[in-house]
This record gives C-alpha cells, structure tokens and sequence, in this order.
C-alpha cells in the first residue's frame, strides 16, 4: 500500500519545527513507519541548492533563477526520495514542498502562477501530498519569532510586505483546495496547536479519533 504524504507550511515563525517533532512522536507512537524530510532540500544534492537559493550573497538572486532552482531541487527529491519511500509503503513528511512555490516564487515575488503551473506539471506531477497541514501565523508574531530565535536566512529578511503576501497566499491556496489543506491558528498556545494538530492527523490517516 501507498505511504501517506504530509506536508506543512507555514510563514517565517509559524512553528513548523515543533509541529514536525510533534507529527515525528505521534507516528512512533502509532507505528506508523515514515520519513522526515524538507524543502529546498532532502538529498545531498538538493541540499546543496537549499544553500544557493537562502544563503546570503552579494549578487542578488533573479526571481526566475530561484524559482528554476528550487524546481530543480524538488526534481531531484522527488525522484531518489520521496517516491521510492511513499512506493514502499513509508509515510512521508515534508517540512515545505509545492505550495510554497506557488506562495513565495508566485505571489509574494509576482511570478507567472501559470508558468509555475506548468512545471508542477512537469517536476511533481501526481506526487502530490495527501494533507497539507498550514500553520497560520500573524506576520508580525511570525517575525518576532524568528527575531527571538536570532538565527535567519535570506528569505526570513524580506520586507513586512513581502511576508504579509506570503501569508495571505497560502491562505488563498487553502482556500482553493480545502480538502487537501487543514489551517491550524499557530498563534495560539502550543498545547492548543497540538491539538488541533492531533485532529488534523487524524483525519489525514483516516483514524475516526476525537
């Protein structure tokens, strides 16, 4: 049988890091076998890019060529990856995956949405995820978190504006695909945005839980 694909999004700050230890917990517990993974990134090679496409450079970084990188990246994944695991049976968690595309290449930078389309089309094809989880944060809360955690990449240092386009674009892709997303109010206390975690878990393996 097929391994389930999950996947979680998020603004900067939204709290991806403790929602996959979270989600990494819940499926020992069950027994569920799966793999923890993320984007840009998940291969050696994929990994190498991440660090072309985040790290801080002196030459600024065209719009298109990010888009095509991280295509690249997400080819590579994919193919030695995160199919042959969800083939064998593995559950798959992606930290990020092909809505962030469409989010910070696509609406938050003003790319083409229906050149993006296209090369979902052509890199991702039906490897689609299963769920998405969305972890929806105030930009402002978000900013202070990475703030806080004094740690930062390219992306994180955008503009306010940048970052409220980037959250209201996942909410749009939520909102166009409702069956696959479940939004989780991350600016909530942990406890309550692990429980609604819990539920969305239940419901994307099918438990019947309450």
């Amino acid at each position: 049988m097929k391994g389930r694909f999950i996947s979680l999004e998020g603004g900067e700050g939204s709290g991806k890091s403790t929602c996959l230890s979270y989600i990494q917990s819940w499926l020992e517990e069950r027994k569920i076998p799966f793999l923890t993974t993320r984007e840009p990134g998940g291969t050696p090679l994929a990994e190498d890019i991440r660090q072309v496409v985040l790290n801080d450079r002196e030459e600024p970084v065209n719009d298109l060529a990010e888009l095509l990188l991280v295509f690249a990246s997400r080819a590579q994944h994919i193919n030695e990856k995160i199919q042959p695991a969800l083939n064998s049976g593995i559950c798959v968690v992606s930290d990020r995956f092909i809505d962030s595309s469409f989010v910070y290449q696509g609406v938050a930078r003003g790319g083409d949405l229906s050149k993006i389309e296209t090369l979902s089309e052509w890199v991702v094809g039906s490897c689609l995820p299963d769920k998405t989880i969305l972890l929806d944060v105030p930009v402002e809360v978000g900013l202070k978190r990475v703030q806080d955690r004094q740690q930062s990449d390219r992306l994180d240092k955008e503009s306010v504006e940048f970052h409220e386009k980037v959250r209201q674009g996942f909410l749009l892709r939520a909102a166009q695909d409702s069956a696959r997303f479940a939004v989780i109010d991350s600016s909530q206390s942990i406890d309550a945005v692990l429980k609604d975690l819990d539920i969305a878990l239940q419901a994307a393996f099918h438990l019947g839980e309450h």
